[in-house]
């Protein structure tokens, strides 16, 4: 389905504030920008060959004896944009997508990150709601499946498959993409940008640490960059202290709204505002101990000793159980109760745990050197320093934690990180210990100079939440690589229920080709967000969902991530090829 075009007062307060490089003046405002606050759109350009003559692009440079493009036809896409629709093979087994517009290029480029372990193709765009000229078809757009089909982690036995997903699929599929293009339109494109949630967080940020030159802007959403950490311990523990000696779970999802609003008792209006949402949980020293249920207290209200204890470990992380000492930077954040449902807090306590799937996957085929173990059970899986120190060699492969992007930033590269504090999947400290992380290898000064994050309160994984969580960051980030304005405020608005599941779906790598993040949602309600550390403080008046009802606020806390095993995760190494 295809956005409705907005007017330009309203697409100002979309993307990002007027804020403008060192030394630009307003002139250049209206040199470089079109009535909606957008760069002036670059030409459009028309193809010089047909759509068929693509089937015959050699890509065996690229991909190796194999590759190959296996169909190449017009059609109209979901947004009634004329394209000719290009699906290839990259050897061995990289799929790829690409739509290239007939009529609408205007020399723009964007790859799309896949979800999950990926295994499937989607041209979803996440964080570009509203984002006029990838609507209009004036981008052509790619993604890749990463070397393997169907989400499970049984491709990690194959090496080839394992370098495929951990950098070789996301590289030569923009190297495949702009051949396409220069086939096509007798020219590369312009600007090229990559646009990615969860895994393809992850995606987006080995392409800015390995590969520079490819994408002139990156939007990183939730990135899974601690990816050793994330897929085996973090998961691997919330699904093991939720369950109890029979192996039944012991918190259930009904439980989850007695402990979420306790939570916002105690901490909803610590940022100034009583809204239901948390603008840094960080701040919220909740203990669900203080709902512990009486021994004669009816439960519906508060939680047995059992839960509490089992929210503790959750909330907590995984720890070493012998010294304490934290084997991952973080865990889910208060506030984030309600999402915890179908991920490590079933239905019913006899459901399965989504979160054992996710780290079965990873144990048995992904993160150790050892062979392959597919009968590995989560009951084997030690908290300790011990298998920490086994994940290490296999950081350097599919990790994305290089603060060093001197070279991305020497391009003139731009990158815009973004994350919900109440990411169910994913903990937002990962994503502030990278923030800090290049801050502190680059100097703050460069830093700020082409790299930006953005934490939105209440929101899920990649999408939906208890607040608002859909926003367009490929326009600010478009008006920063084009024309040199760096974001500041950005409108975060609510989402429709049909766009949360459809994003939900497609981070976790399901439904491909579906355009999820292109529906239209409301814009009647939203809120504004700002480069991290700072918050949105409501002003006291008007409309709390109107975003002219805030205002930029000082950071609510000064505390840097804690420190934990993997700490050394965050600083420069070498990449591990094949």
């Amino acid at each position: 389905m295809r956005l409705p075009l907005v007017s330009g007062a309203l697409l100002l307060a979309l993307i990002a504030g007027p804020v403008l490089a060192a030394g630009q003046t307003d002139q250049k405002r209206s040199d470089y920008h079109d009535k909606h606050g957008l760069p002036v759109q670059p030409q459009v350009v028309g193809p010089v060959a047909s759509c068929s003559s693509l089937s015959g692009v050699d890509l065996t440079s690229i991909g190796g004896a194999g590759s190959r493009v296996v169909t190449a036809k017009q059609q109209v896409n979901d947004d009634g944009v004329a394209v000719c629709a290009v699906a290839g093979v990259l050897a061995p087994s990289i799929g790829f997508q690409v739509e290239l517009p007939t009529r609408t290029w205007t020399q723009r480029y964007l790859q799309v990150g896949c979800g999950g372990l990926c295994g499937s193709i989607s041209l979803d765009a996440p964080a570009a709601n509203g984002c006029v000229p990838l609507h209009d078809g004036r981008f052509v757009v790619a993604s890749t499946d990463m070397g393997h089909q169907g989400n499970g982690g049984a491709f990690g036995s194959d090496p080839q498959k394992r370098a495929d997903f951990a950098y070789r699929g996301v590289h030569l599929t923009a190297l495949a993409s702009k051949a396409l293009i220069e086939a096509f339109y007798g020219q590369q494109p312009e600007y090229s940008y990559f646009s990615g949630c969860s895994d393809g967080g992850r995606e987006a940020l080995v392409e800015a640490q390995r590969y520079p030159d490819d994408f002139n802007g990156i939007v990183a959403g939730a990135p899974a960059m601690n990816f050793q950490v994330q897929n085996s311990l973090l998961h691997g523990w919330q699904a093991q202290v939720n369950k109890a000696p029979d192996g039944r779970a012991v918190l259930v999802a009904s439980r989850l709204p007695v402990l979420h609003k306790a939570v916002l008792a105690q901490c909803d209006g610590l940022d100034g505002q009583t809204d239901g949402l948390l603008s840094d949980p960080r701040i919220c020293e909740f203990d669900p101990a203080t709902i512990q249920c009486a021994s004669d207290e009816d439960s519906s209200q508060c939680l047995t000793a059992a839960e509490v204890r089992t929210a503790r470990l959750i909330y907590q992380g995984p720890r070493d159980v012998e010294t304490g000492e934290r084997l991952a930077v973080g865990g889910p954040q208060p506030g984030s109760e309600l999402a915890w449902s179908g991920v490590f807090v079933p239905e019913t306590v006899d459901d399965p745990l989504f979160s054992e799937t996710i780290a079965l996957d990873a144990l048995r085929y992904l993160v150790f050197e050892a062979a392959p173990q597919p009968a590995y059970t989560l009951d084997q899986l030690a908290f300790n320093t011990e298998t920490f120190d086994r994940l290490r060699a296999r950081h350097p492969l599919f990790d994305a934690t290089n603060p060093d992007l001197s070279a991305f930033a020497r391009k003139g590269g731009k990158l815009i990180l973004w994350h919900g504090w109440s990411d169910q999947h994913i903990s937002p400290i990962n994503t502030i210990a990278y923030h800090e992380a290049v801050q502190r290898y680059m100097g703050e000064r460069q830093a700020n100079r082409f790299e930006r994050l953005y934490l939105v309160p209440g929101m899920y994984h990649c999408s939906g939440g208890e607040g608002p969580s859909e926003m367009d960051l490929l326009s600010p980030v478009m008006r920063w690589v084009e024309s040199g304005w760096a974001p500041d405020e950005i409108i975060v608005h609510k989402a429709s229920a049909e766009a949360d599941e459809g994003m939900t779906a497609a981070t976790s790598g399901k439904n491909a080709g579906d355009r999820h993040g292109k529906k239209p949602v409301s814009v009647a309600e939203g809120m504004p967000v700002y480069p991290y550390p700072y918050v949105a403080r409501y002003a006291g008046r008007g409309n709390s969902h109107n975003g002219g009802a805030y205002k930029r606020g000082a950071p609510l806390t000064n505390a840097l991530t804690p420190d934990w095993r993997g700490a050394g995760f965050y600083a420069p190494y070498e990449p591990r090829e094949l």
